[in-house]
Order: structure tokens, then C-alpha cells, then sequence
């Protein structure tokens, strides 16, 4: 079985991975993390900026999976990283279906009322397009 865990530093995405590796201790778990370029303002650096500060964000997610791994270390099965650039509901759901994912197991940040629907959930989203059944953890 291969389970995907997108991951953010927040604390859902741990527990979420925490969930995971306890729940499917022999699958193969990928840890997603989906650097959103949307977040960042380039300024006038223009392509230039844009690469520096993508670069930065990758070194950012890399320190993230050095972060994760004592909360991995005792799974059985194997566990791999990957970091891809885009809009994070879109760039995970369409992973899930290029890979081979059987089950998504993410976290929600438990956002409501207008929050939610002025700024959206990613998780909601993955939800409603996920090709696969999926997993909220709060």
C-alpha cells in the first residue's frame, strides 16, 4: 500500500504523519511537500528573485524532512521525500494519481466560518478531487 502525507511545519501535518506510520506500518509512506509559489512576492528581482527565493524554500522543505524523520525512524516500511512546486490542493491530488497512491492522510488547520471561505482548505479541496479515498487528521 502506498499512503501519501503532504507536510507543512505545522503541527496537523505532523500528527498526520504520526497517524500514518502507526496506522500502516509496513506501507510505503511518501511525505509531500508542495513548495506554493503563489506565497512569495518576488519583487523587482523578477526570475532572478524568483529562483533565489525557490532555492531558499527547497533548502526550507529539506530541513522540514530532517525535522520529520524521528517521527519516522520506527517505520517499518519504506518512506520516501519529495518536494514539487505549485498550487498545494492541485500539486497533491494530481501526485496522488500520477504515483499510485491507495490513500492520502493529511492534516487540517480547522479553519471556519469566513476564513474558510475567503481563504479555502486545501484539505476540502483535496477531498473533493482526490482519486483516491483520503484522510483528515486535526
Amino acid at each position: 500500500m502506498d499512503i501519501l502525507v503532504p507536510i507543512d511545519d505545522s503541527e496537523t501535518a505532523r500528527a498526520a504523519l504520526e497517524h500514518a506510520v502507526d496506522r500502516y506500518p509496513e506501507a510505503t509512506i511518501t511525505v509531500l511537500h508542495v513548495i506554493d509559489p503563489s506565497v512569495s512576492k518576488y519583487g523587482n528581482g523578477g526570475i532572478y528573485a524568483y529562483e533565489s527565493i525557490l532555492e531558499t524554500r527547497k533548502d526550507a522543505a529539506a530541513e522540514l524532512f530532517d525535522d520529520v524523520t524521528t517521527l519516522v525512524a520506527a517505520h517499518e516500511g519504506e518512506v520516501i521525500t519529495e518536494t514539487v512546486v505549485g498550487s498545494p490542493a492541485r500539486e497533491i491530488v494530481t501526485y496522488a494519481d500520477d504515483h499510485g497512491s491507495d490513500h492520502i492522510v493529511m492534516g487540517s488547520r480547522g479553519r471556519s466560518g469566513a476564513s474558510r471561505v475567503l481563504l479555502g482548505s486545501v484539505a476540502e479541496r483535496v477531498v473533493r478531487r482526490s482519486p483516491v479515498p483520503v484522510t483528515i487528521v486535526r
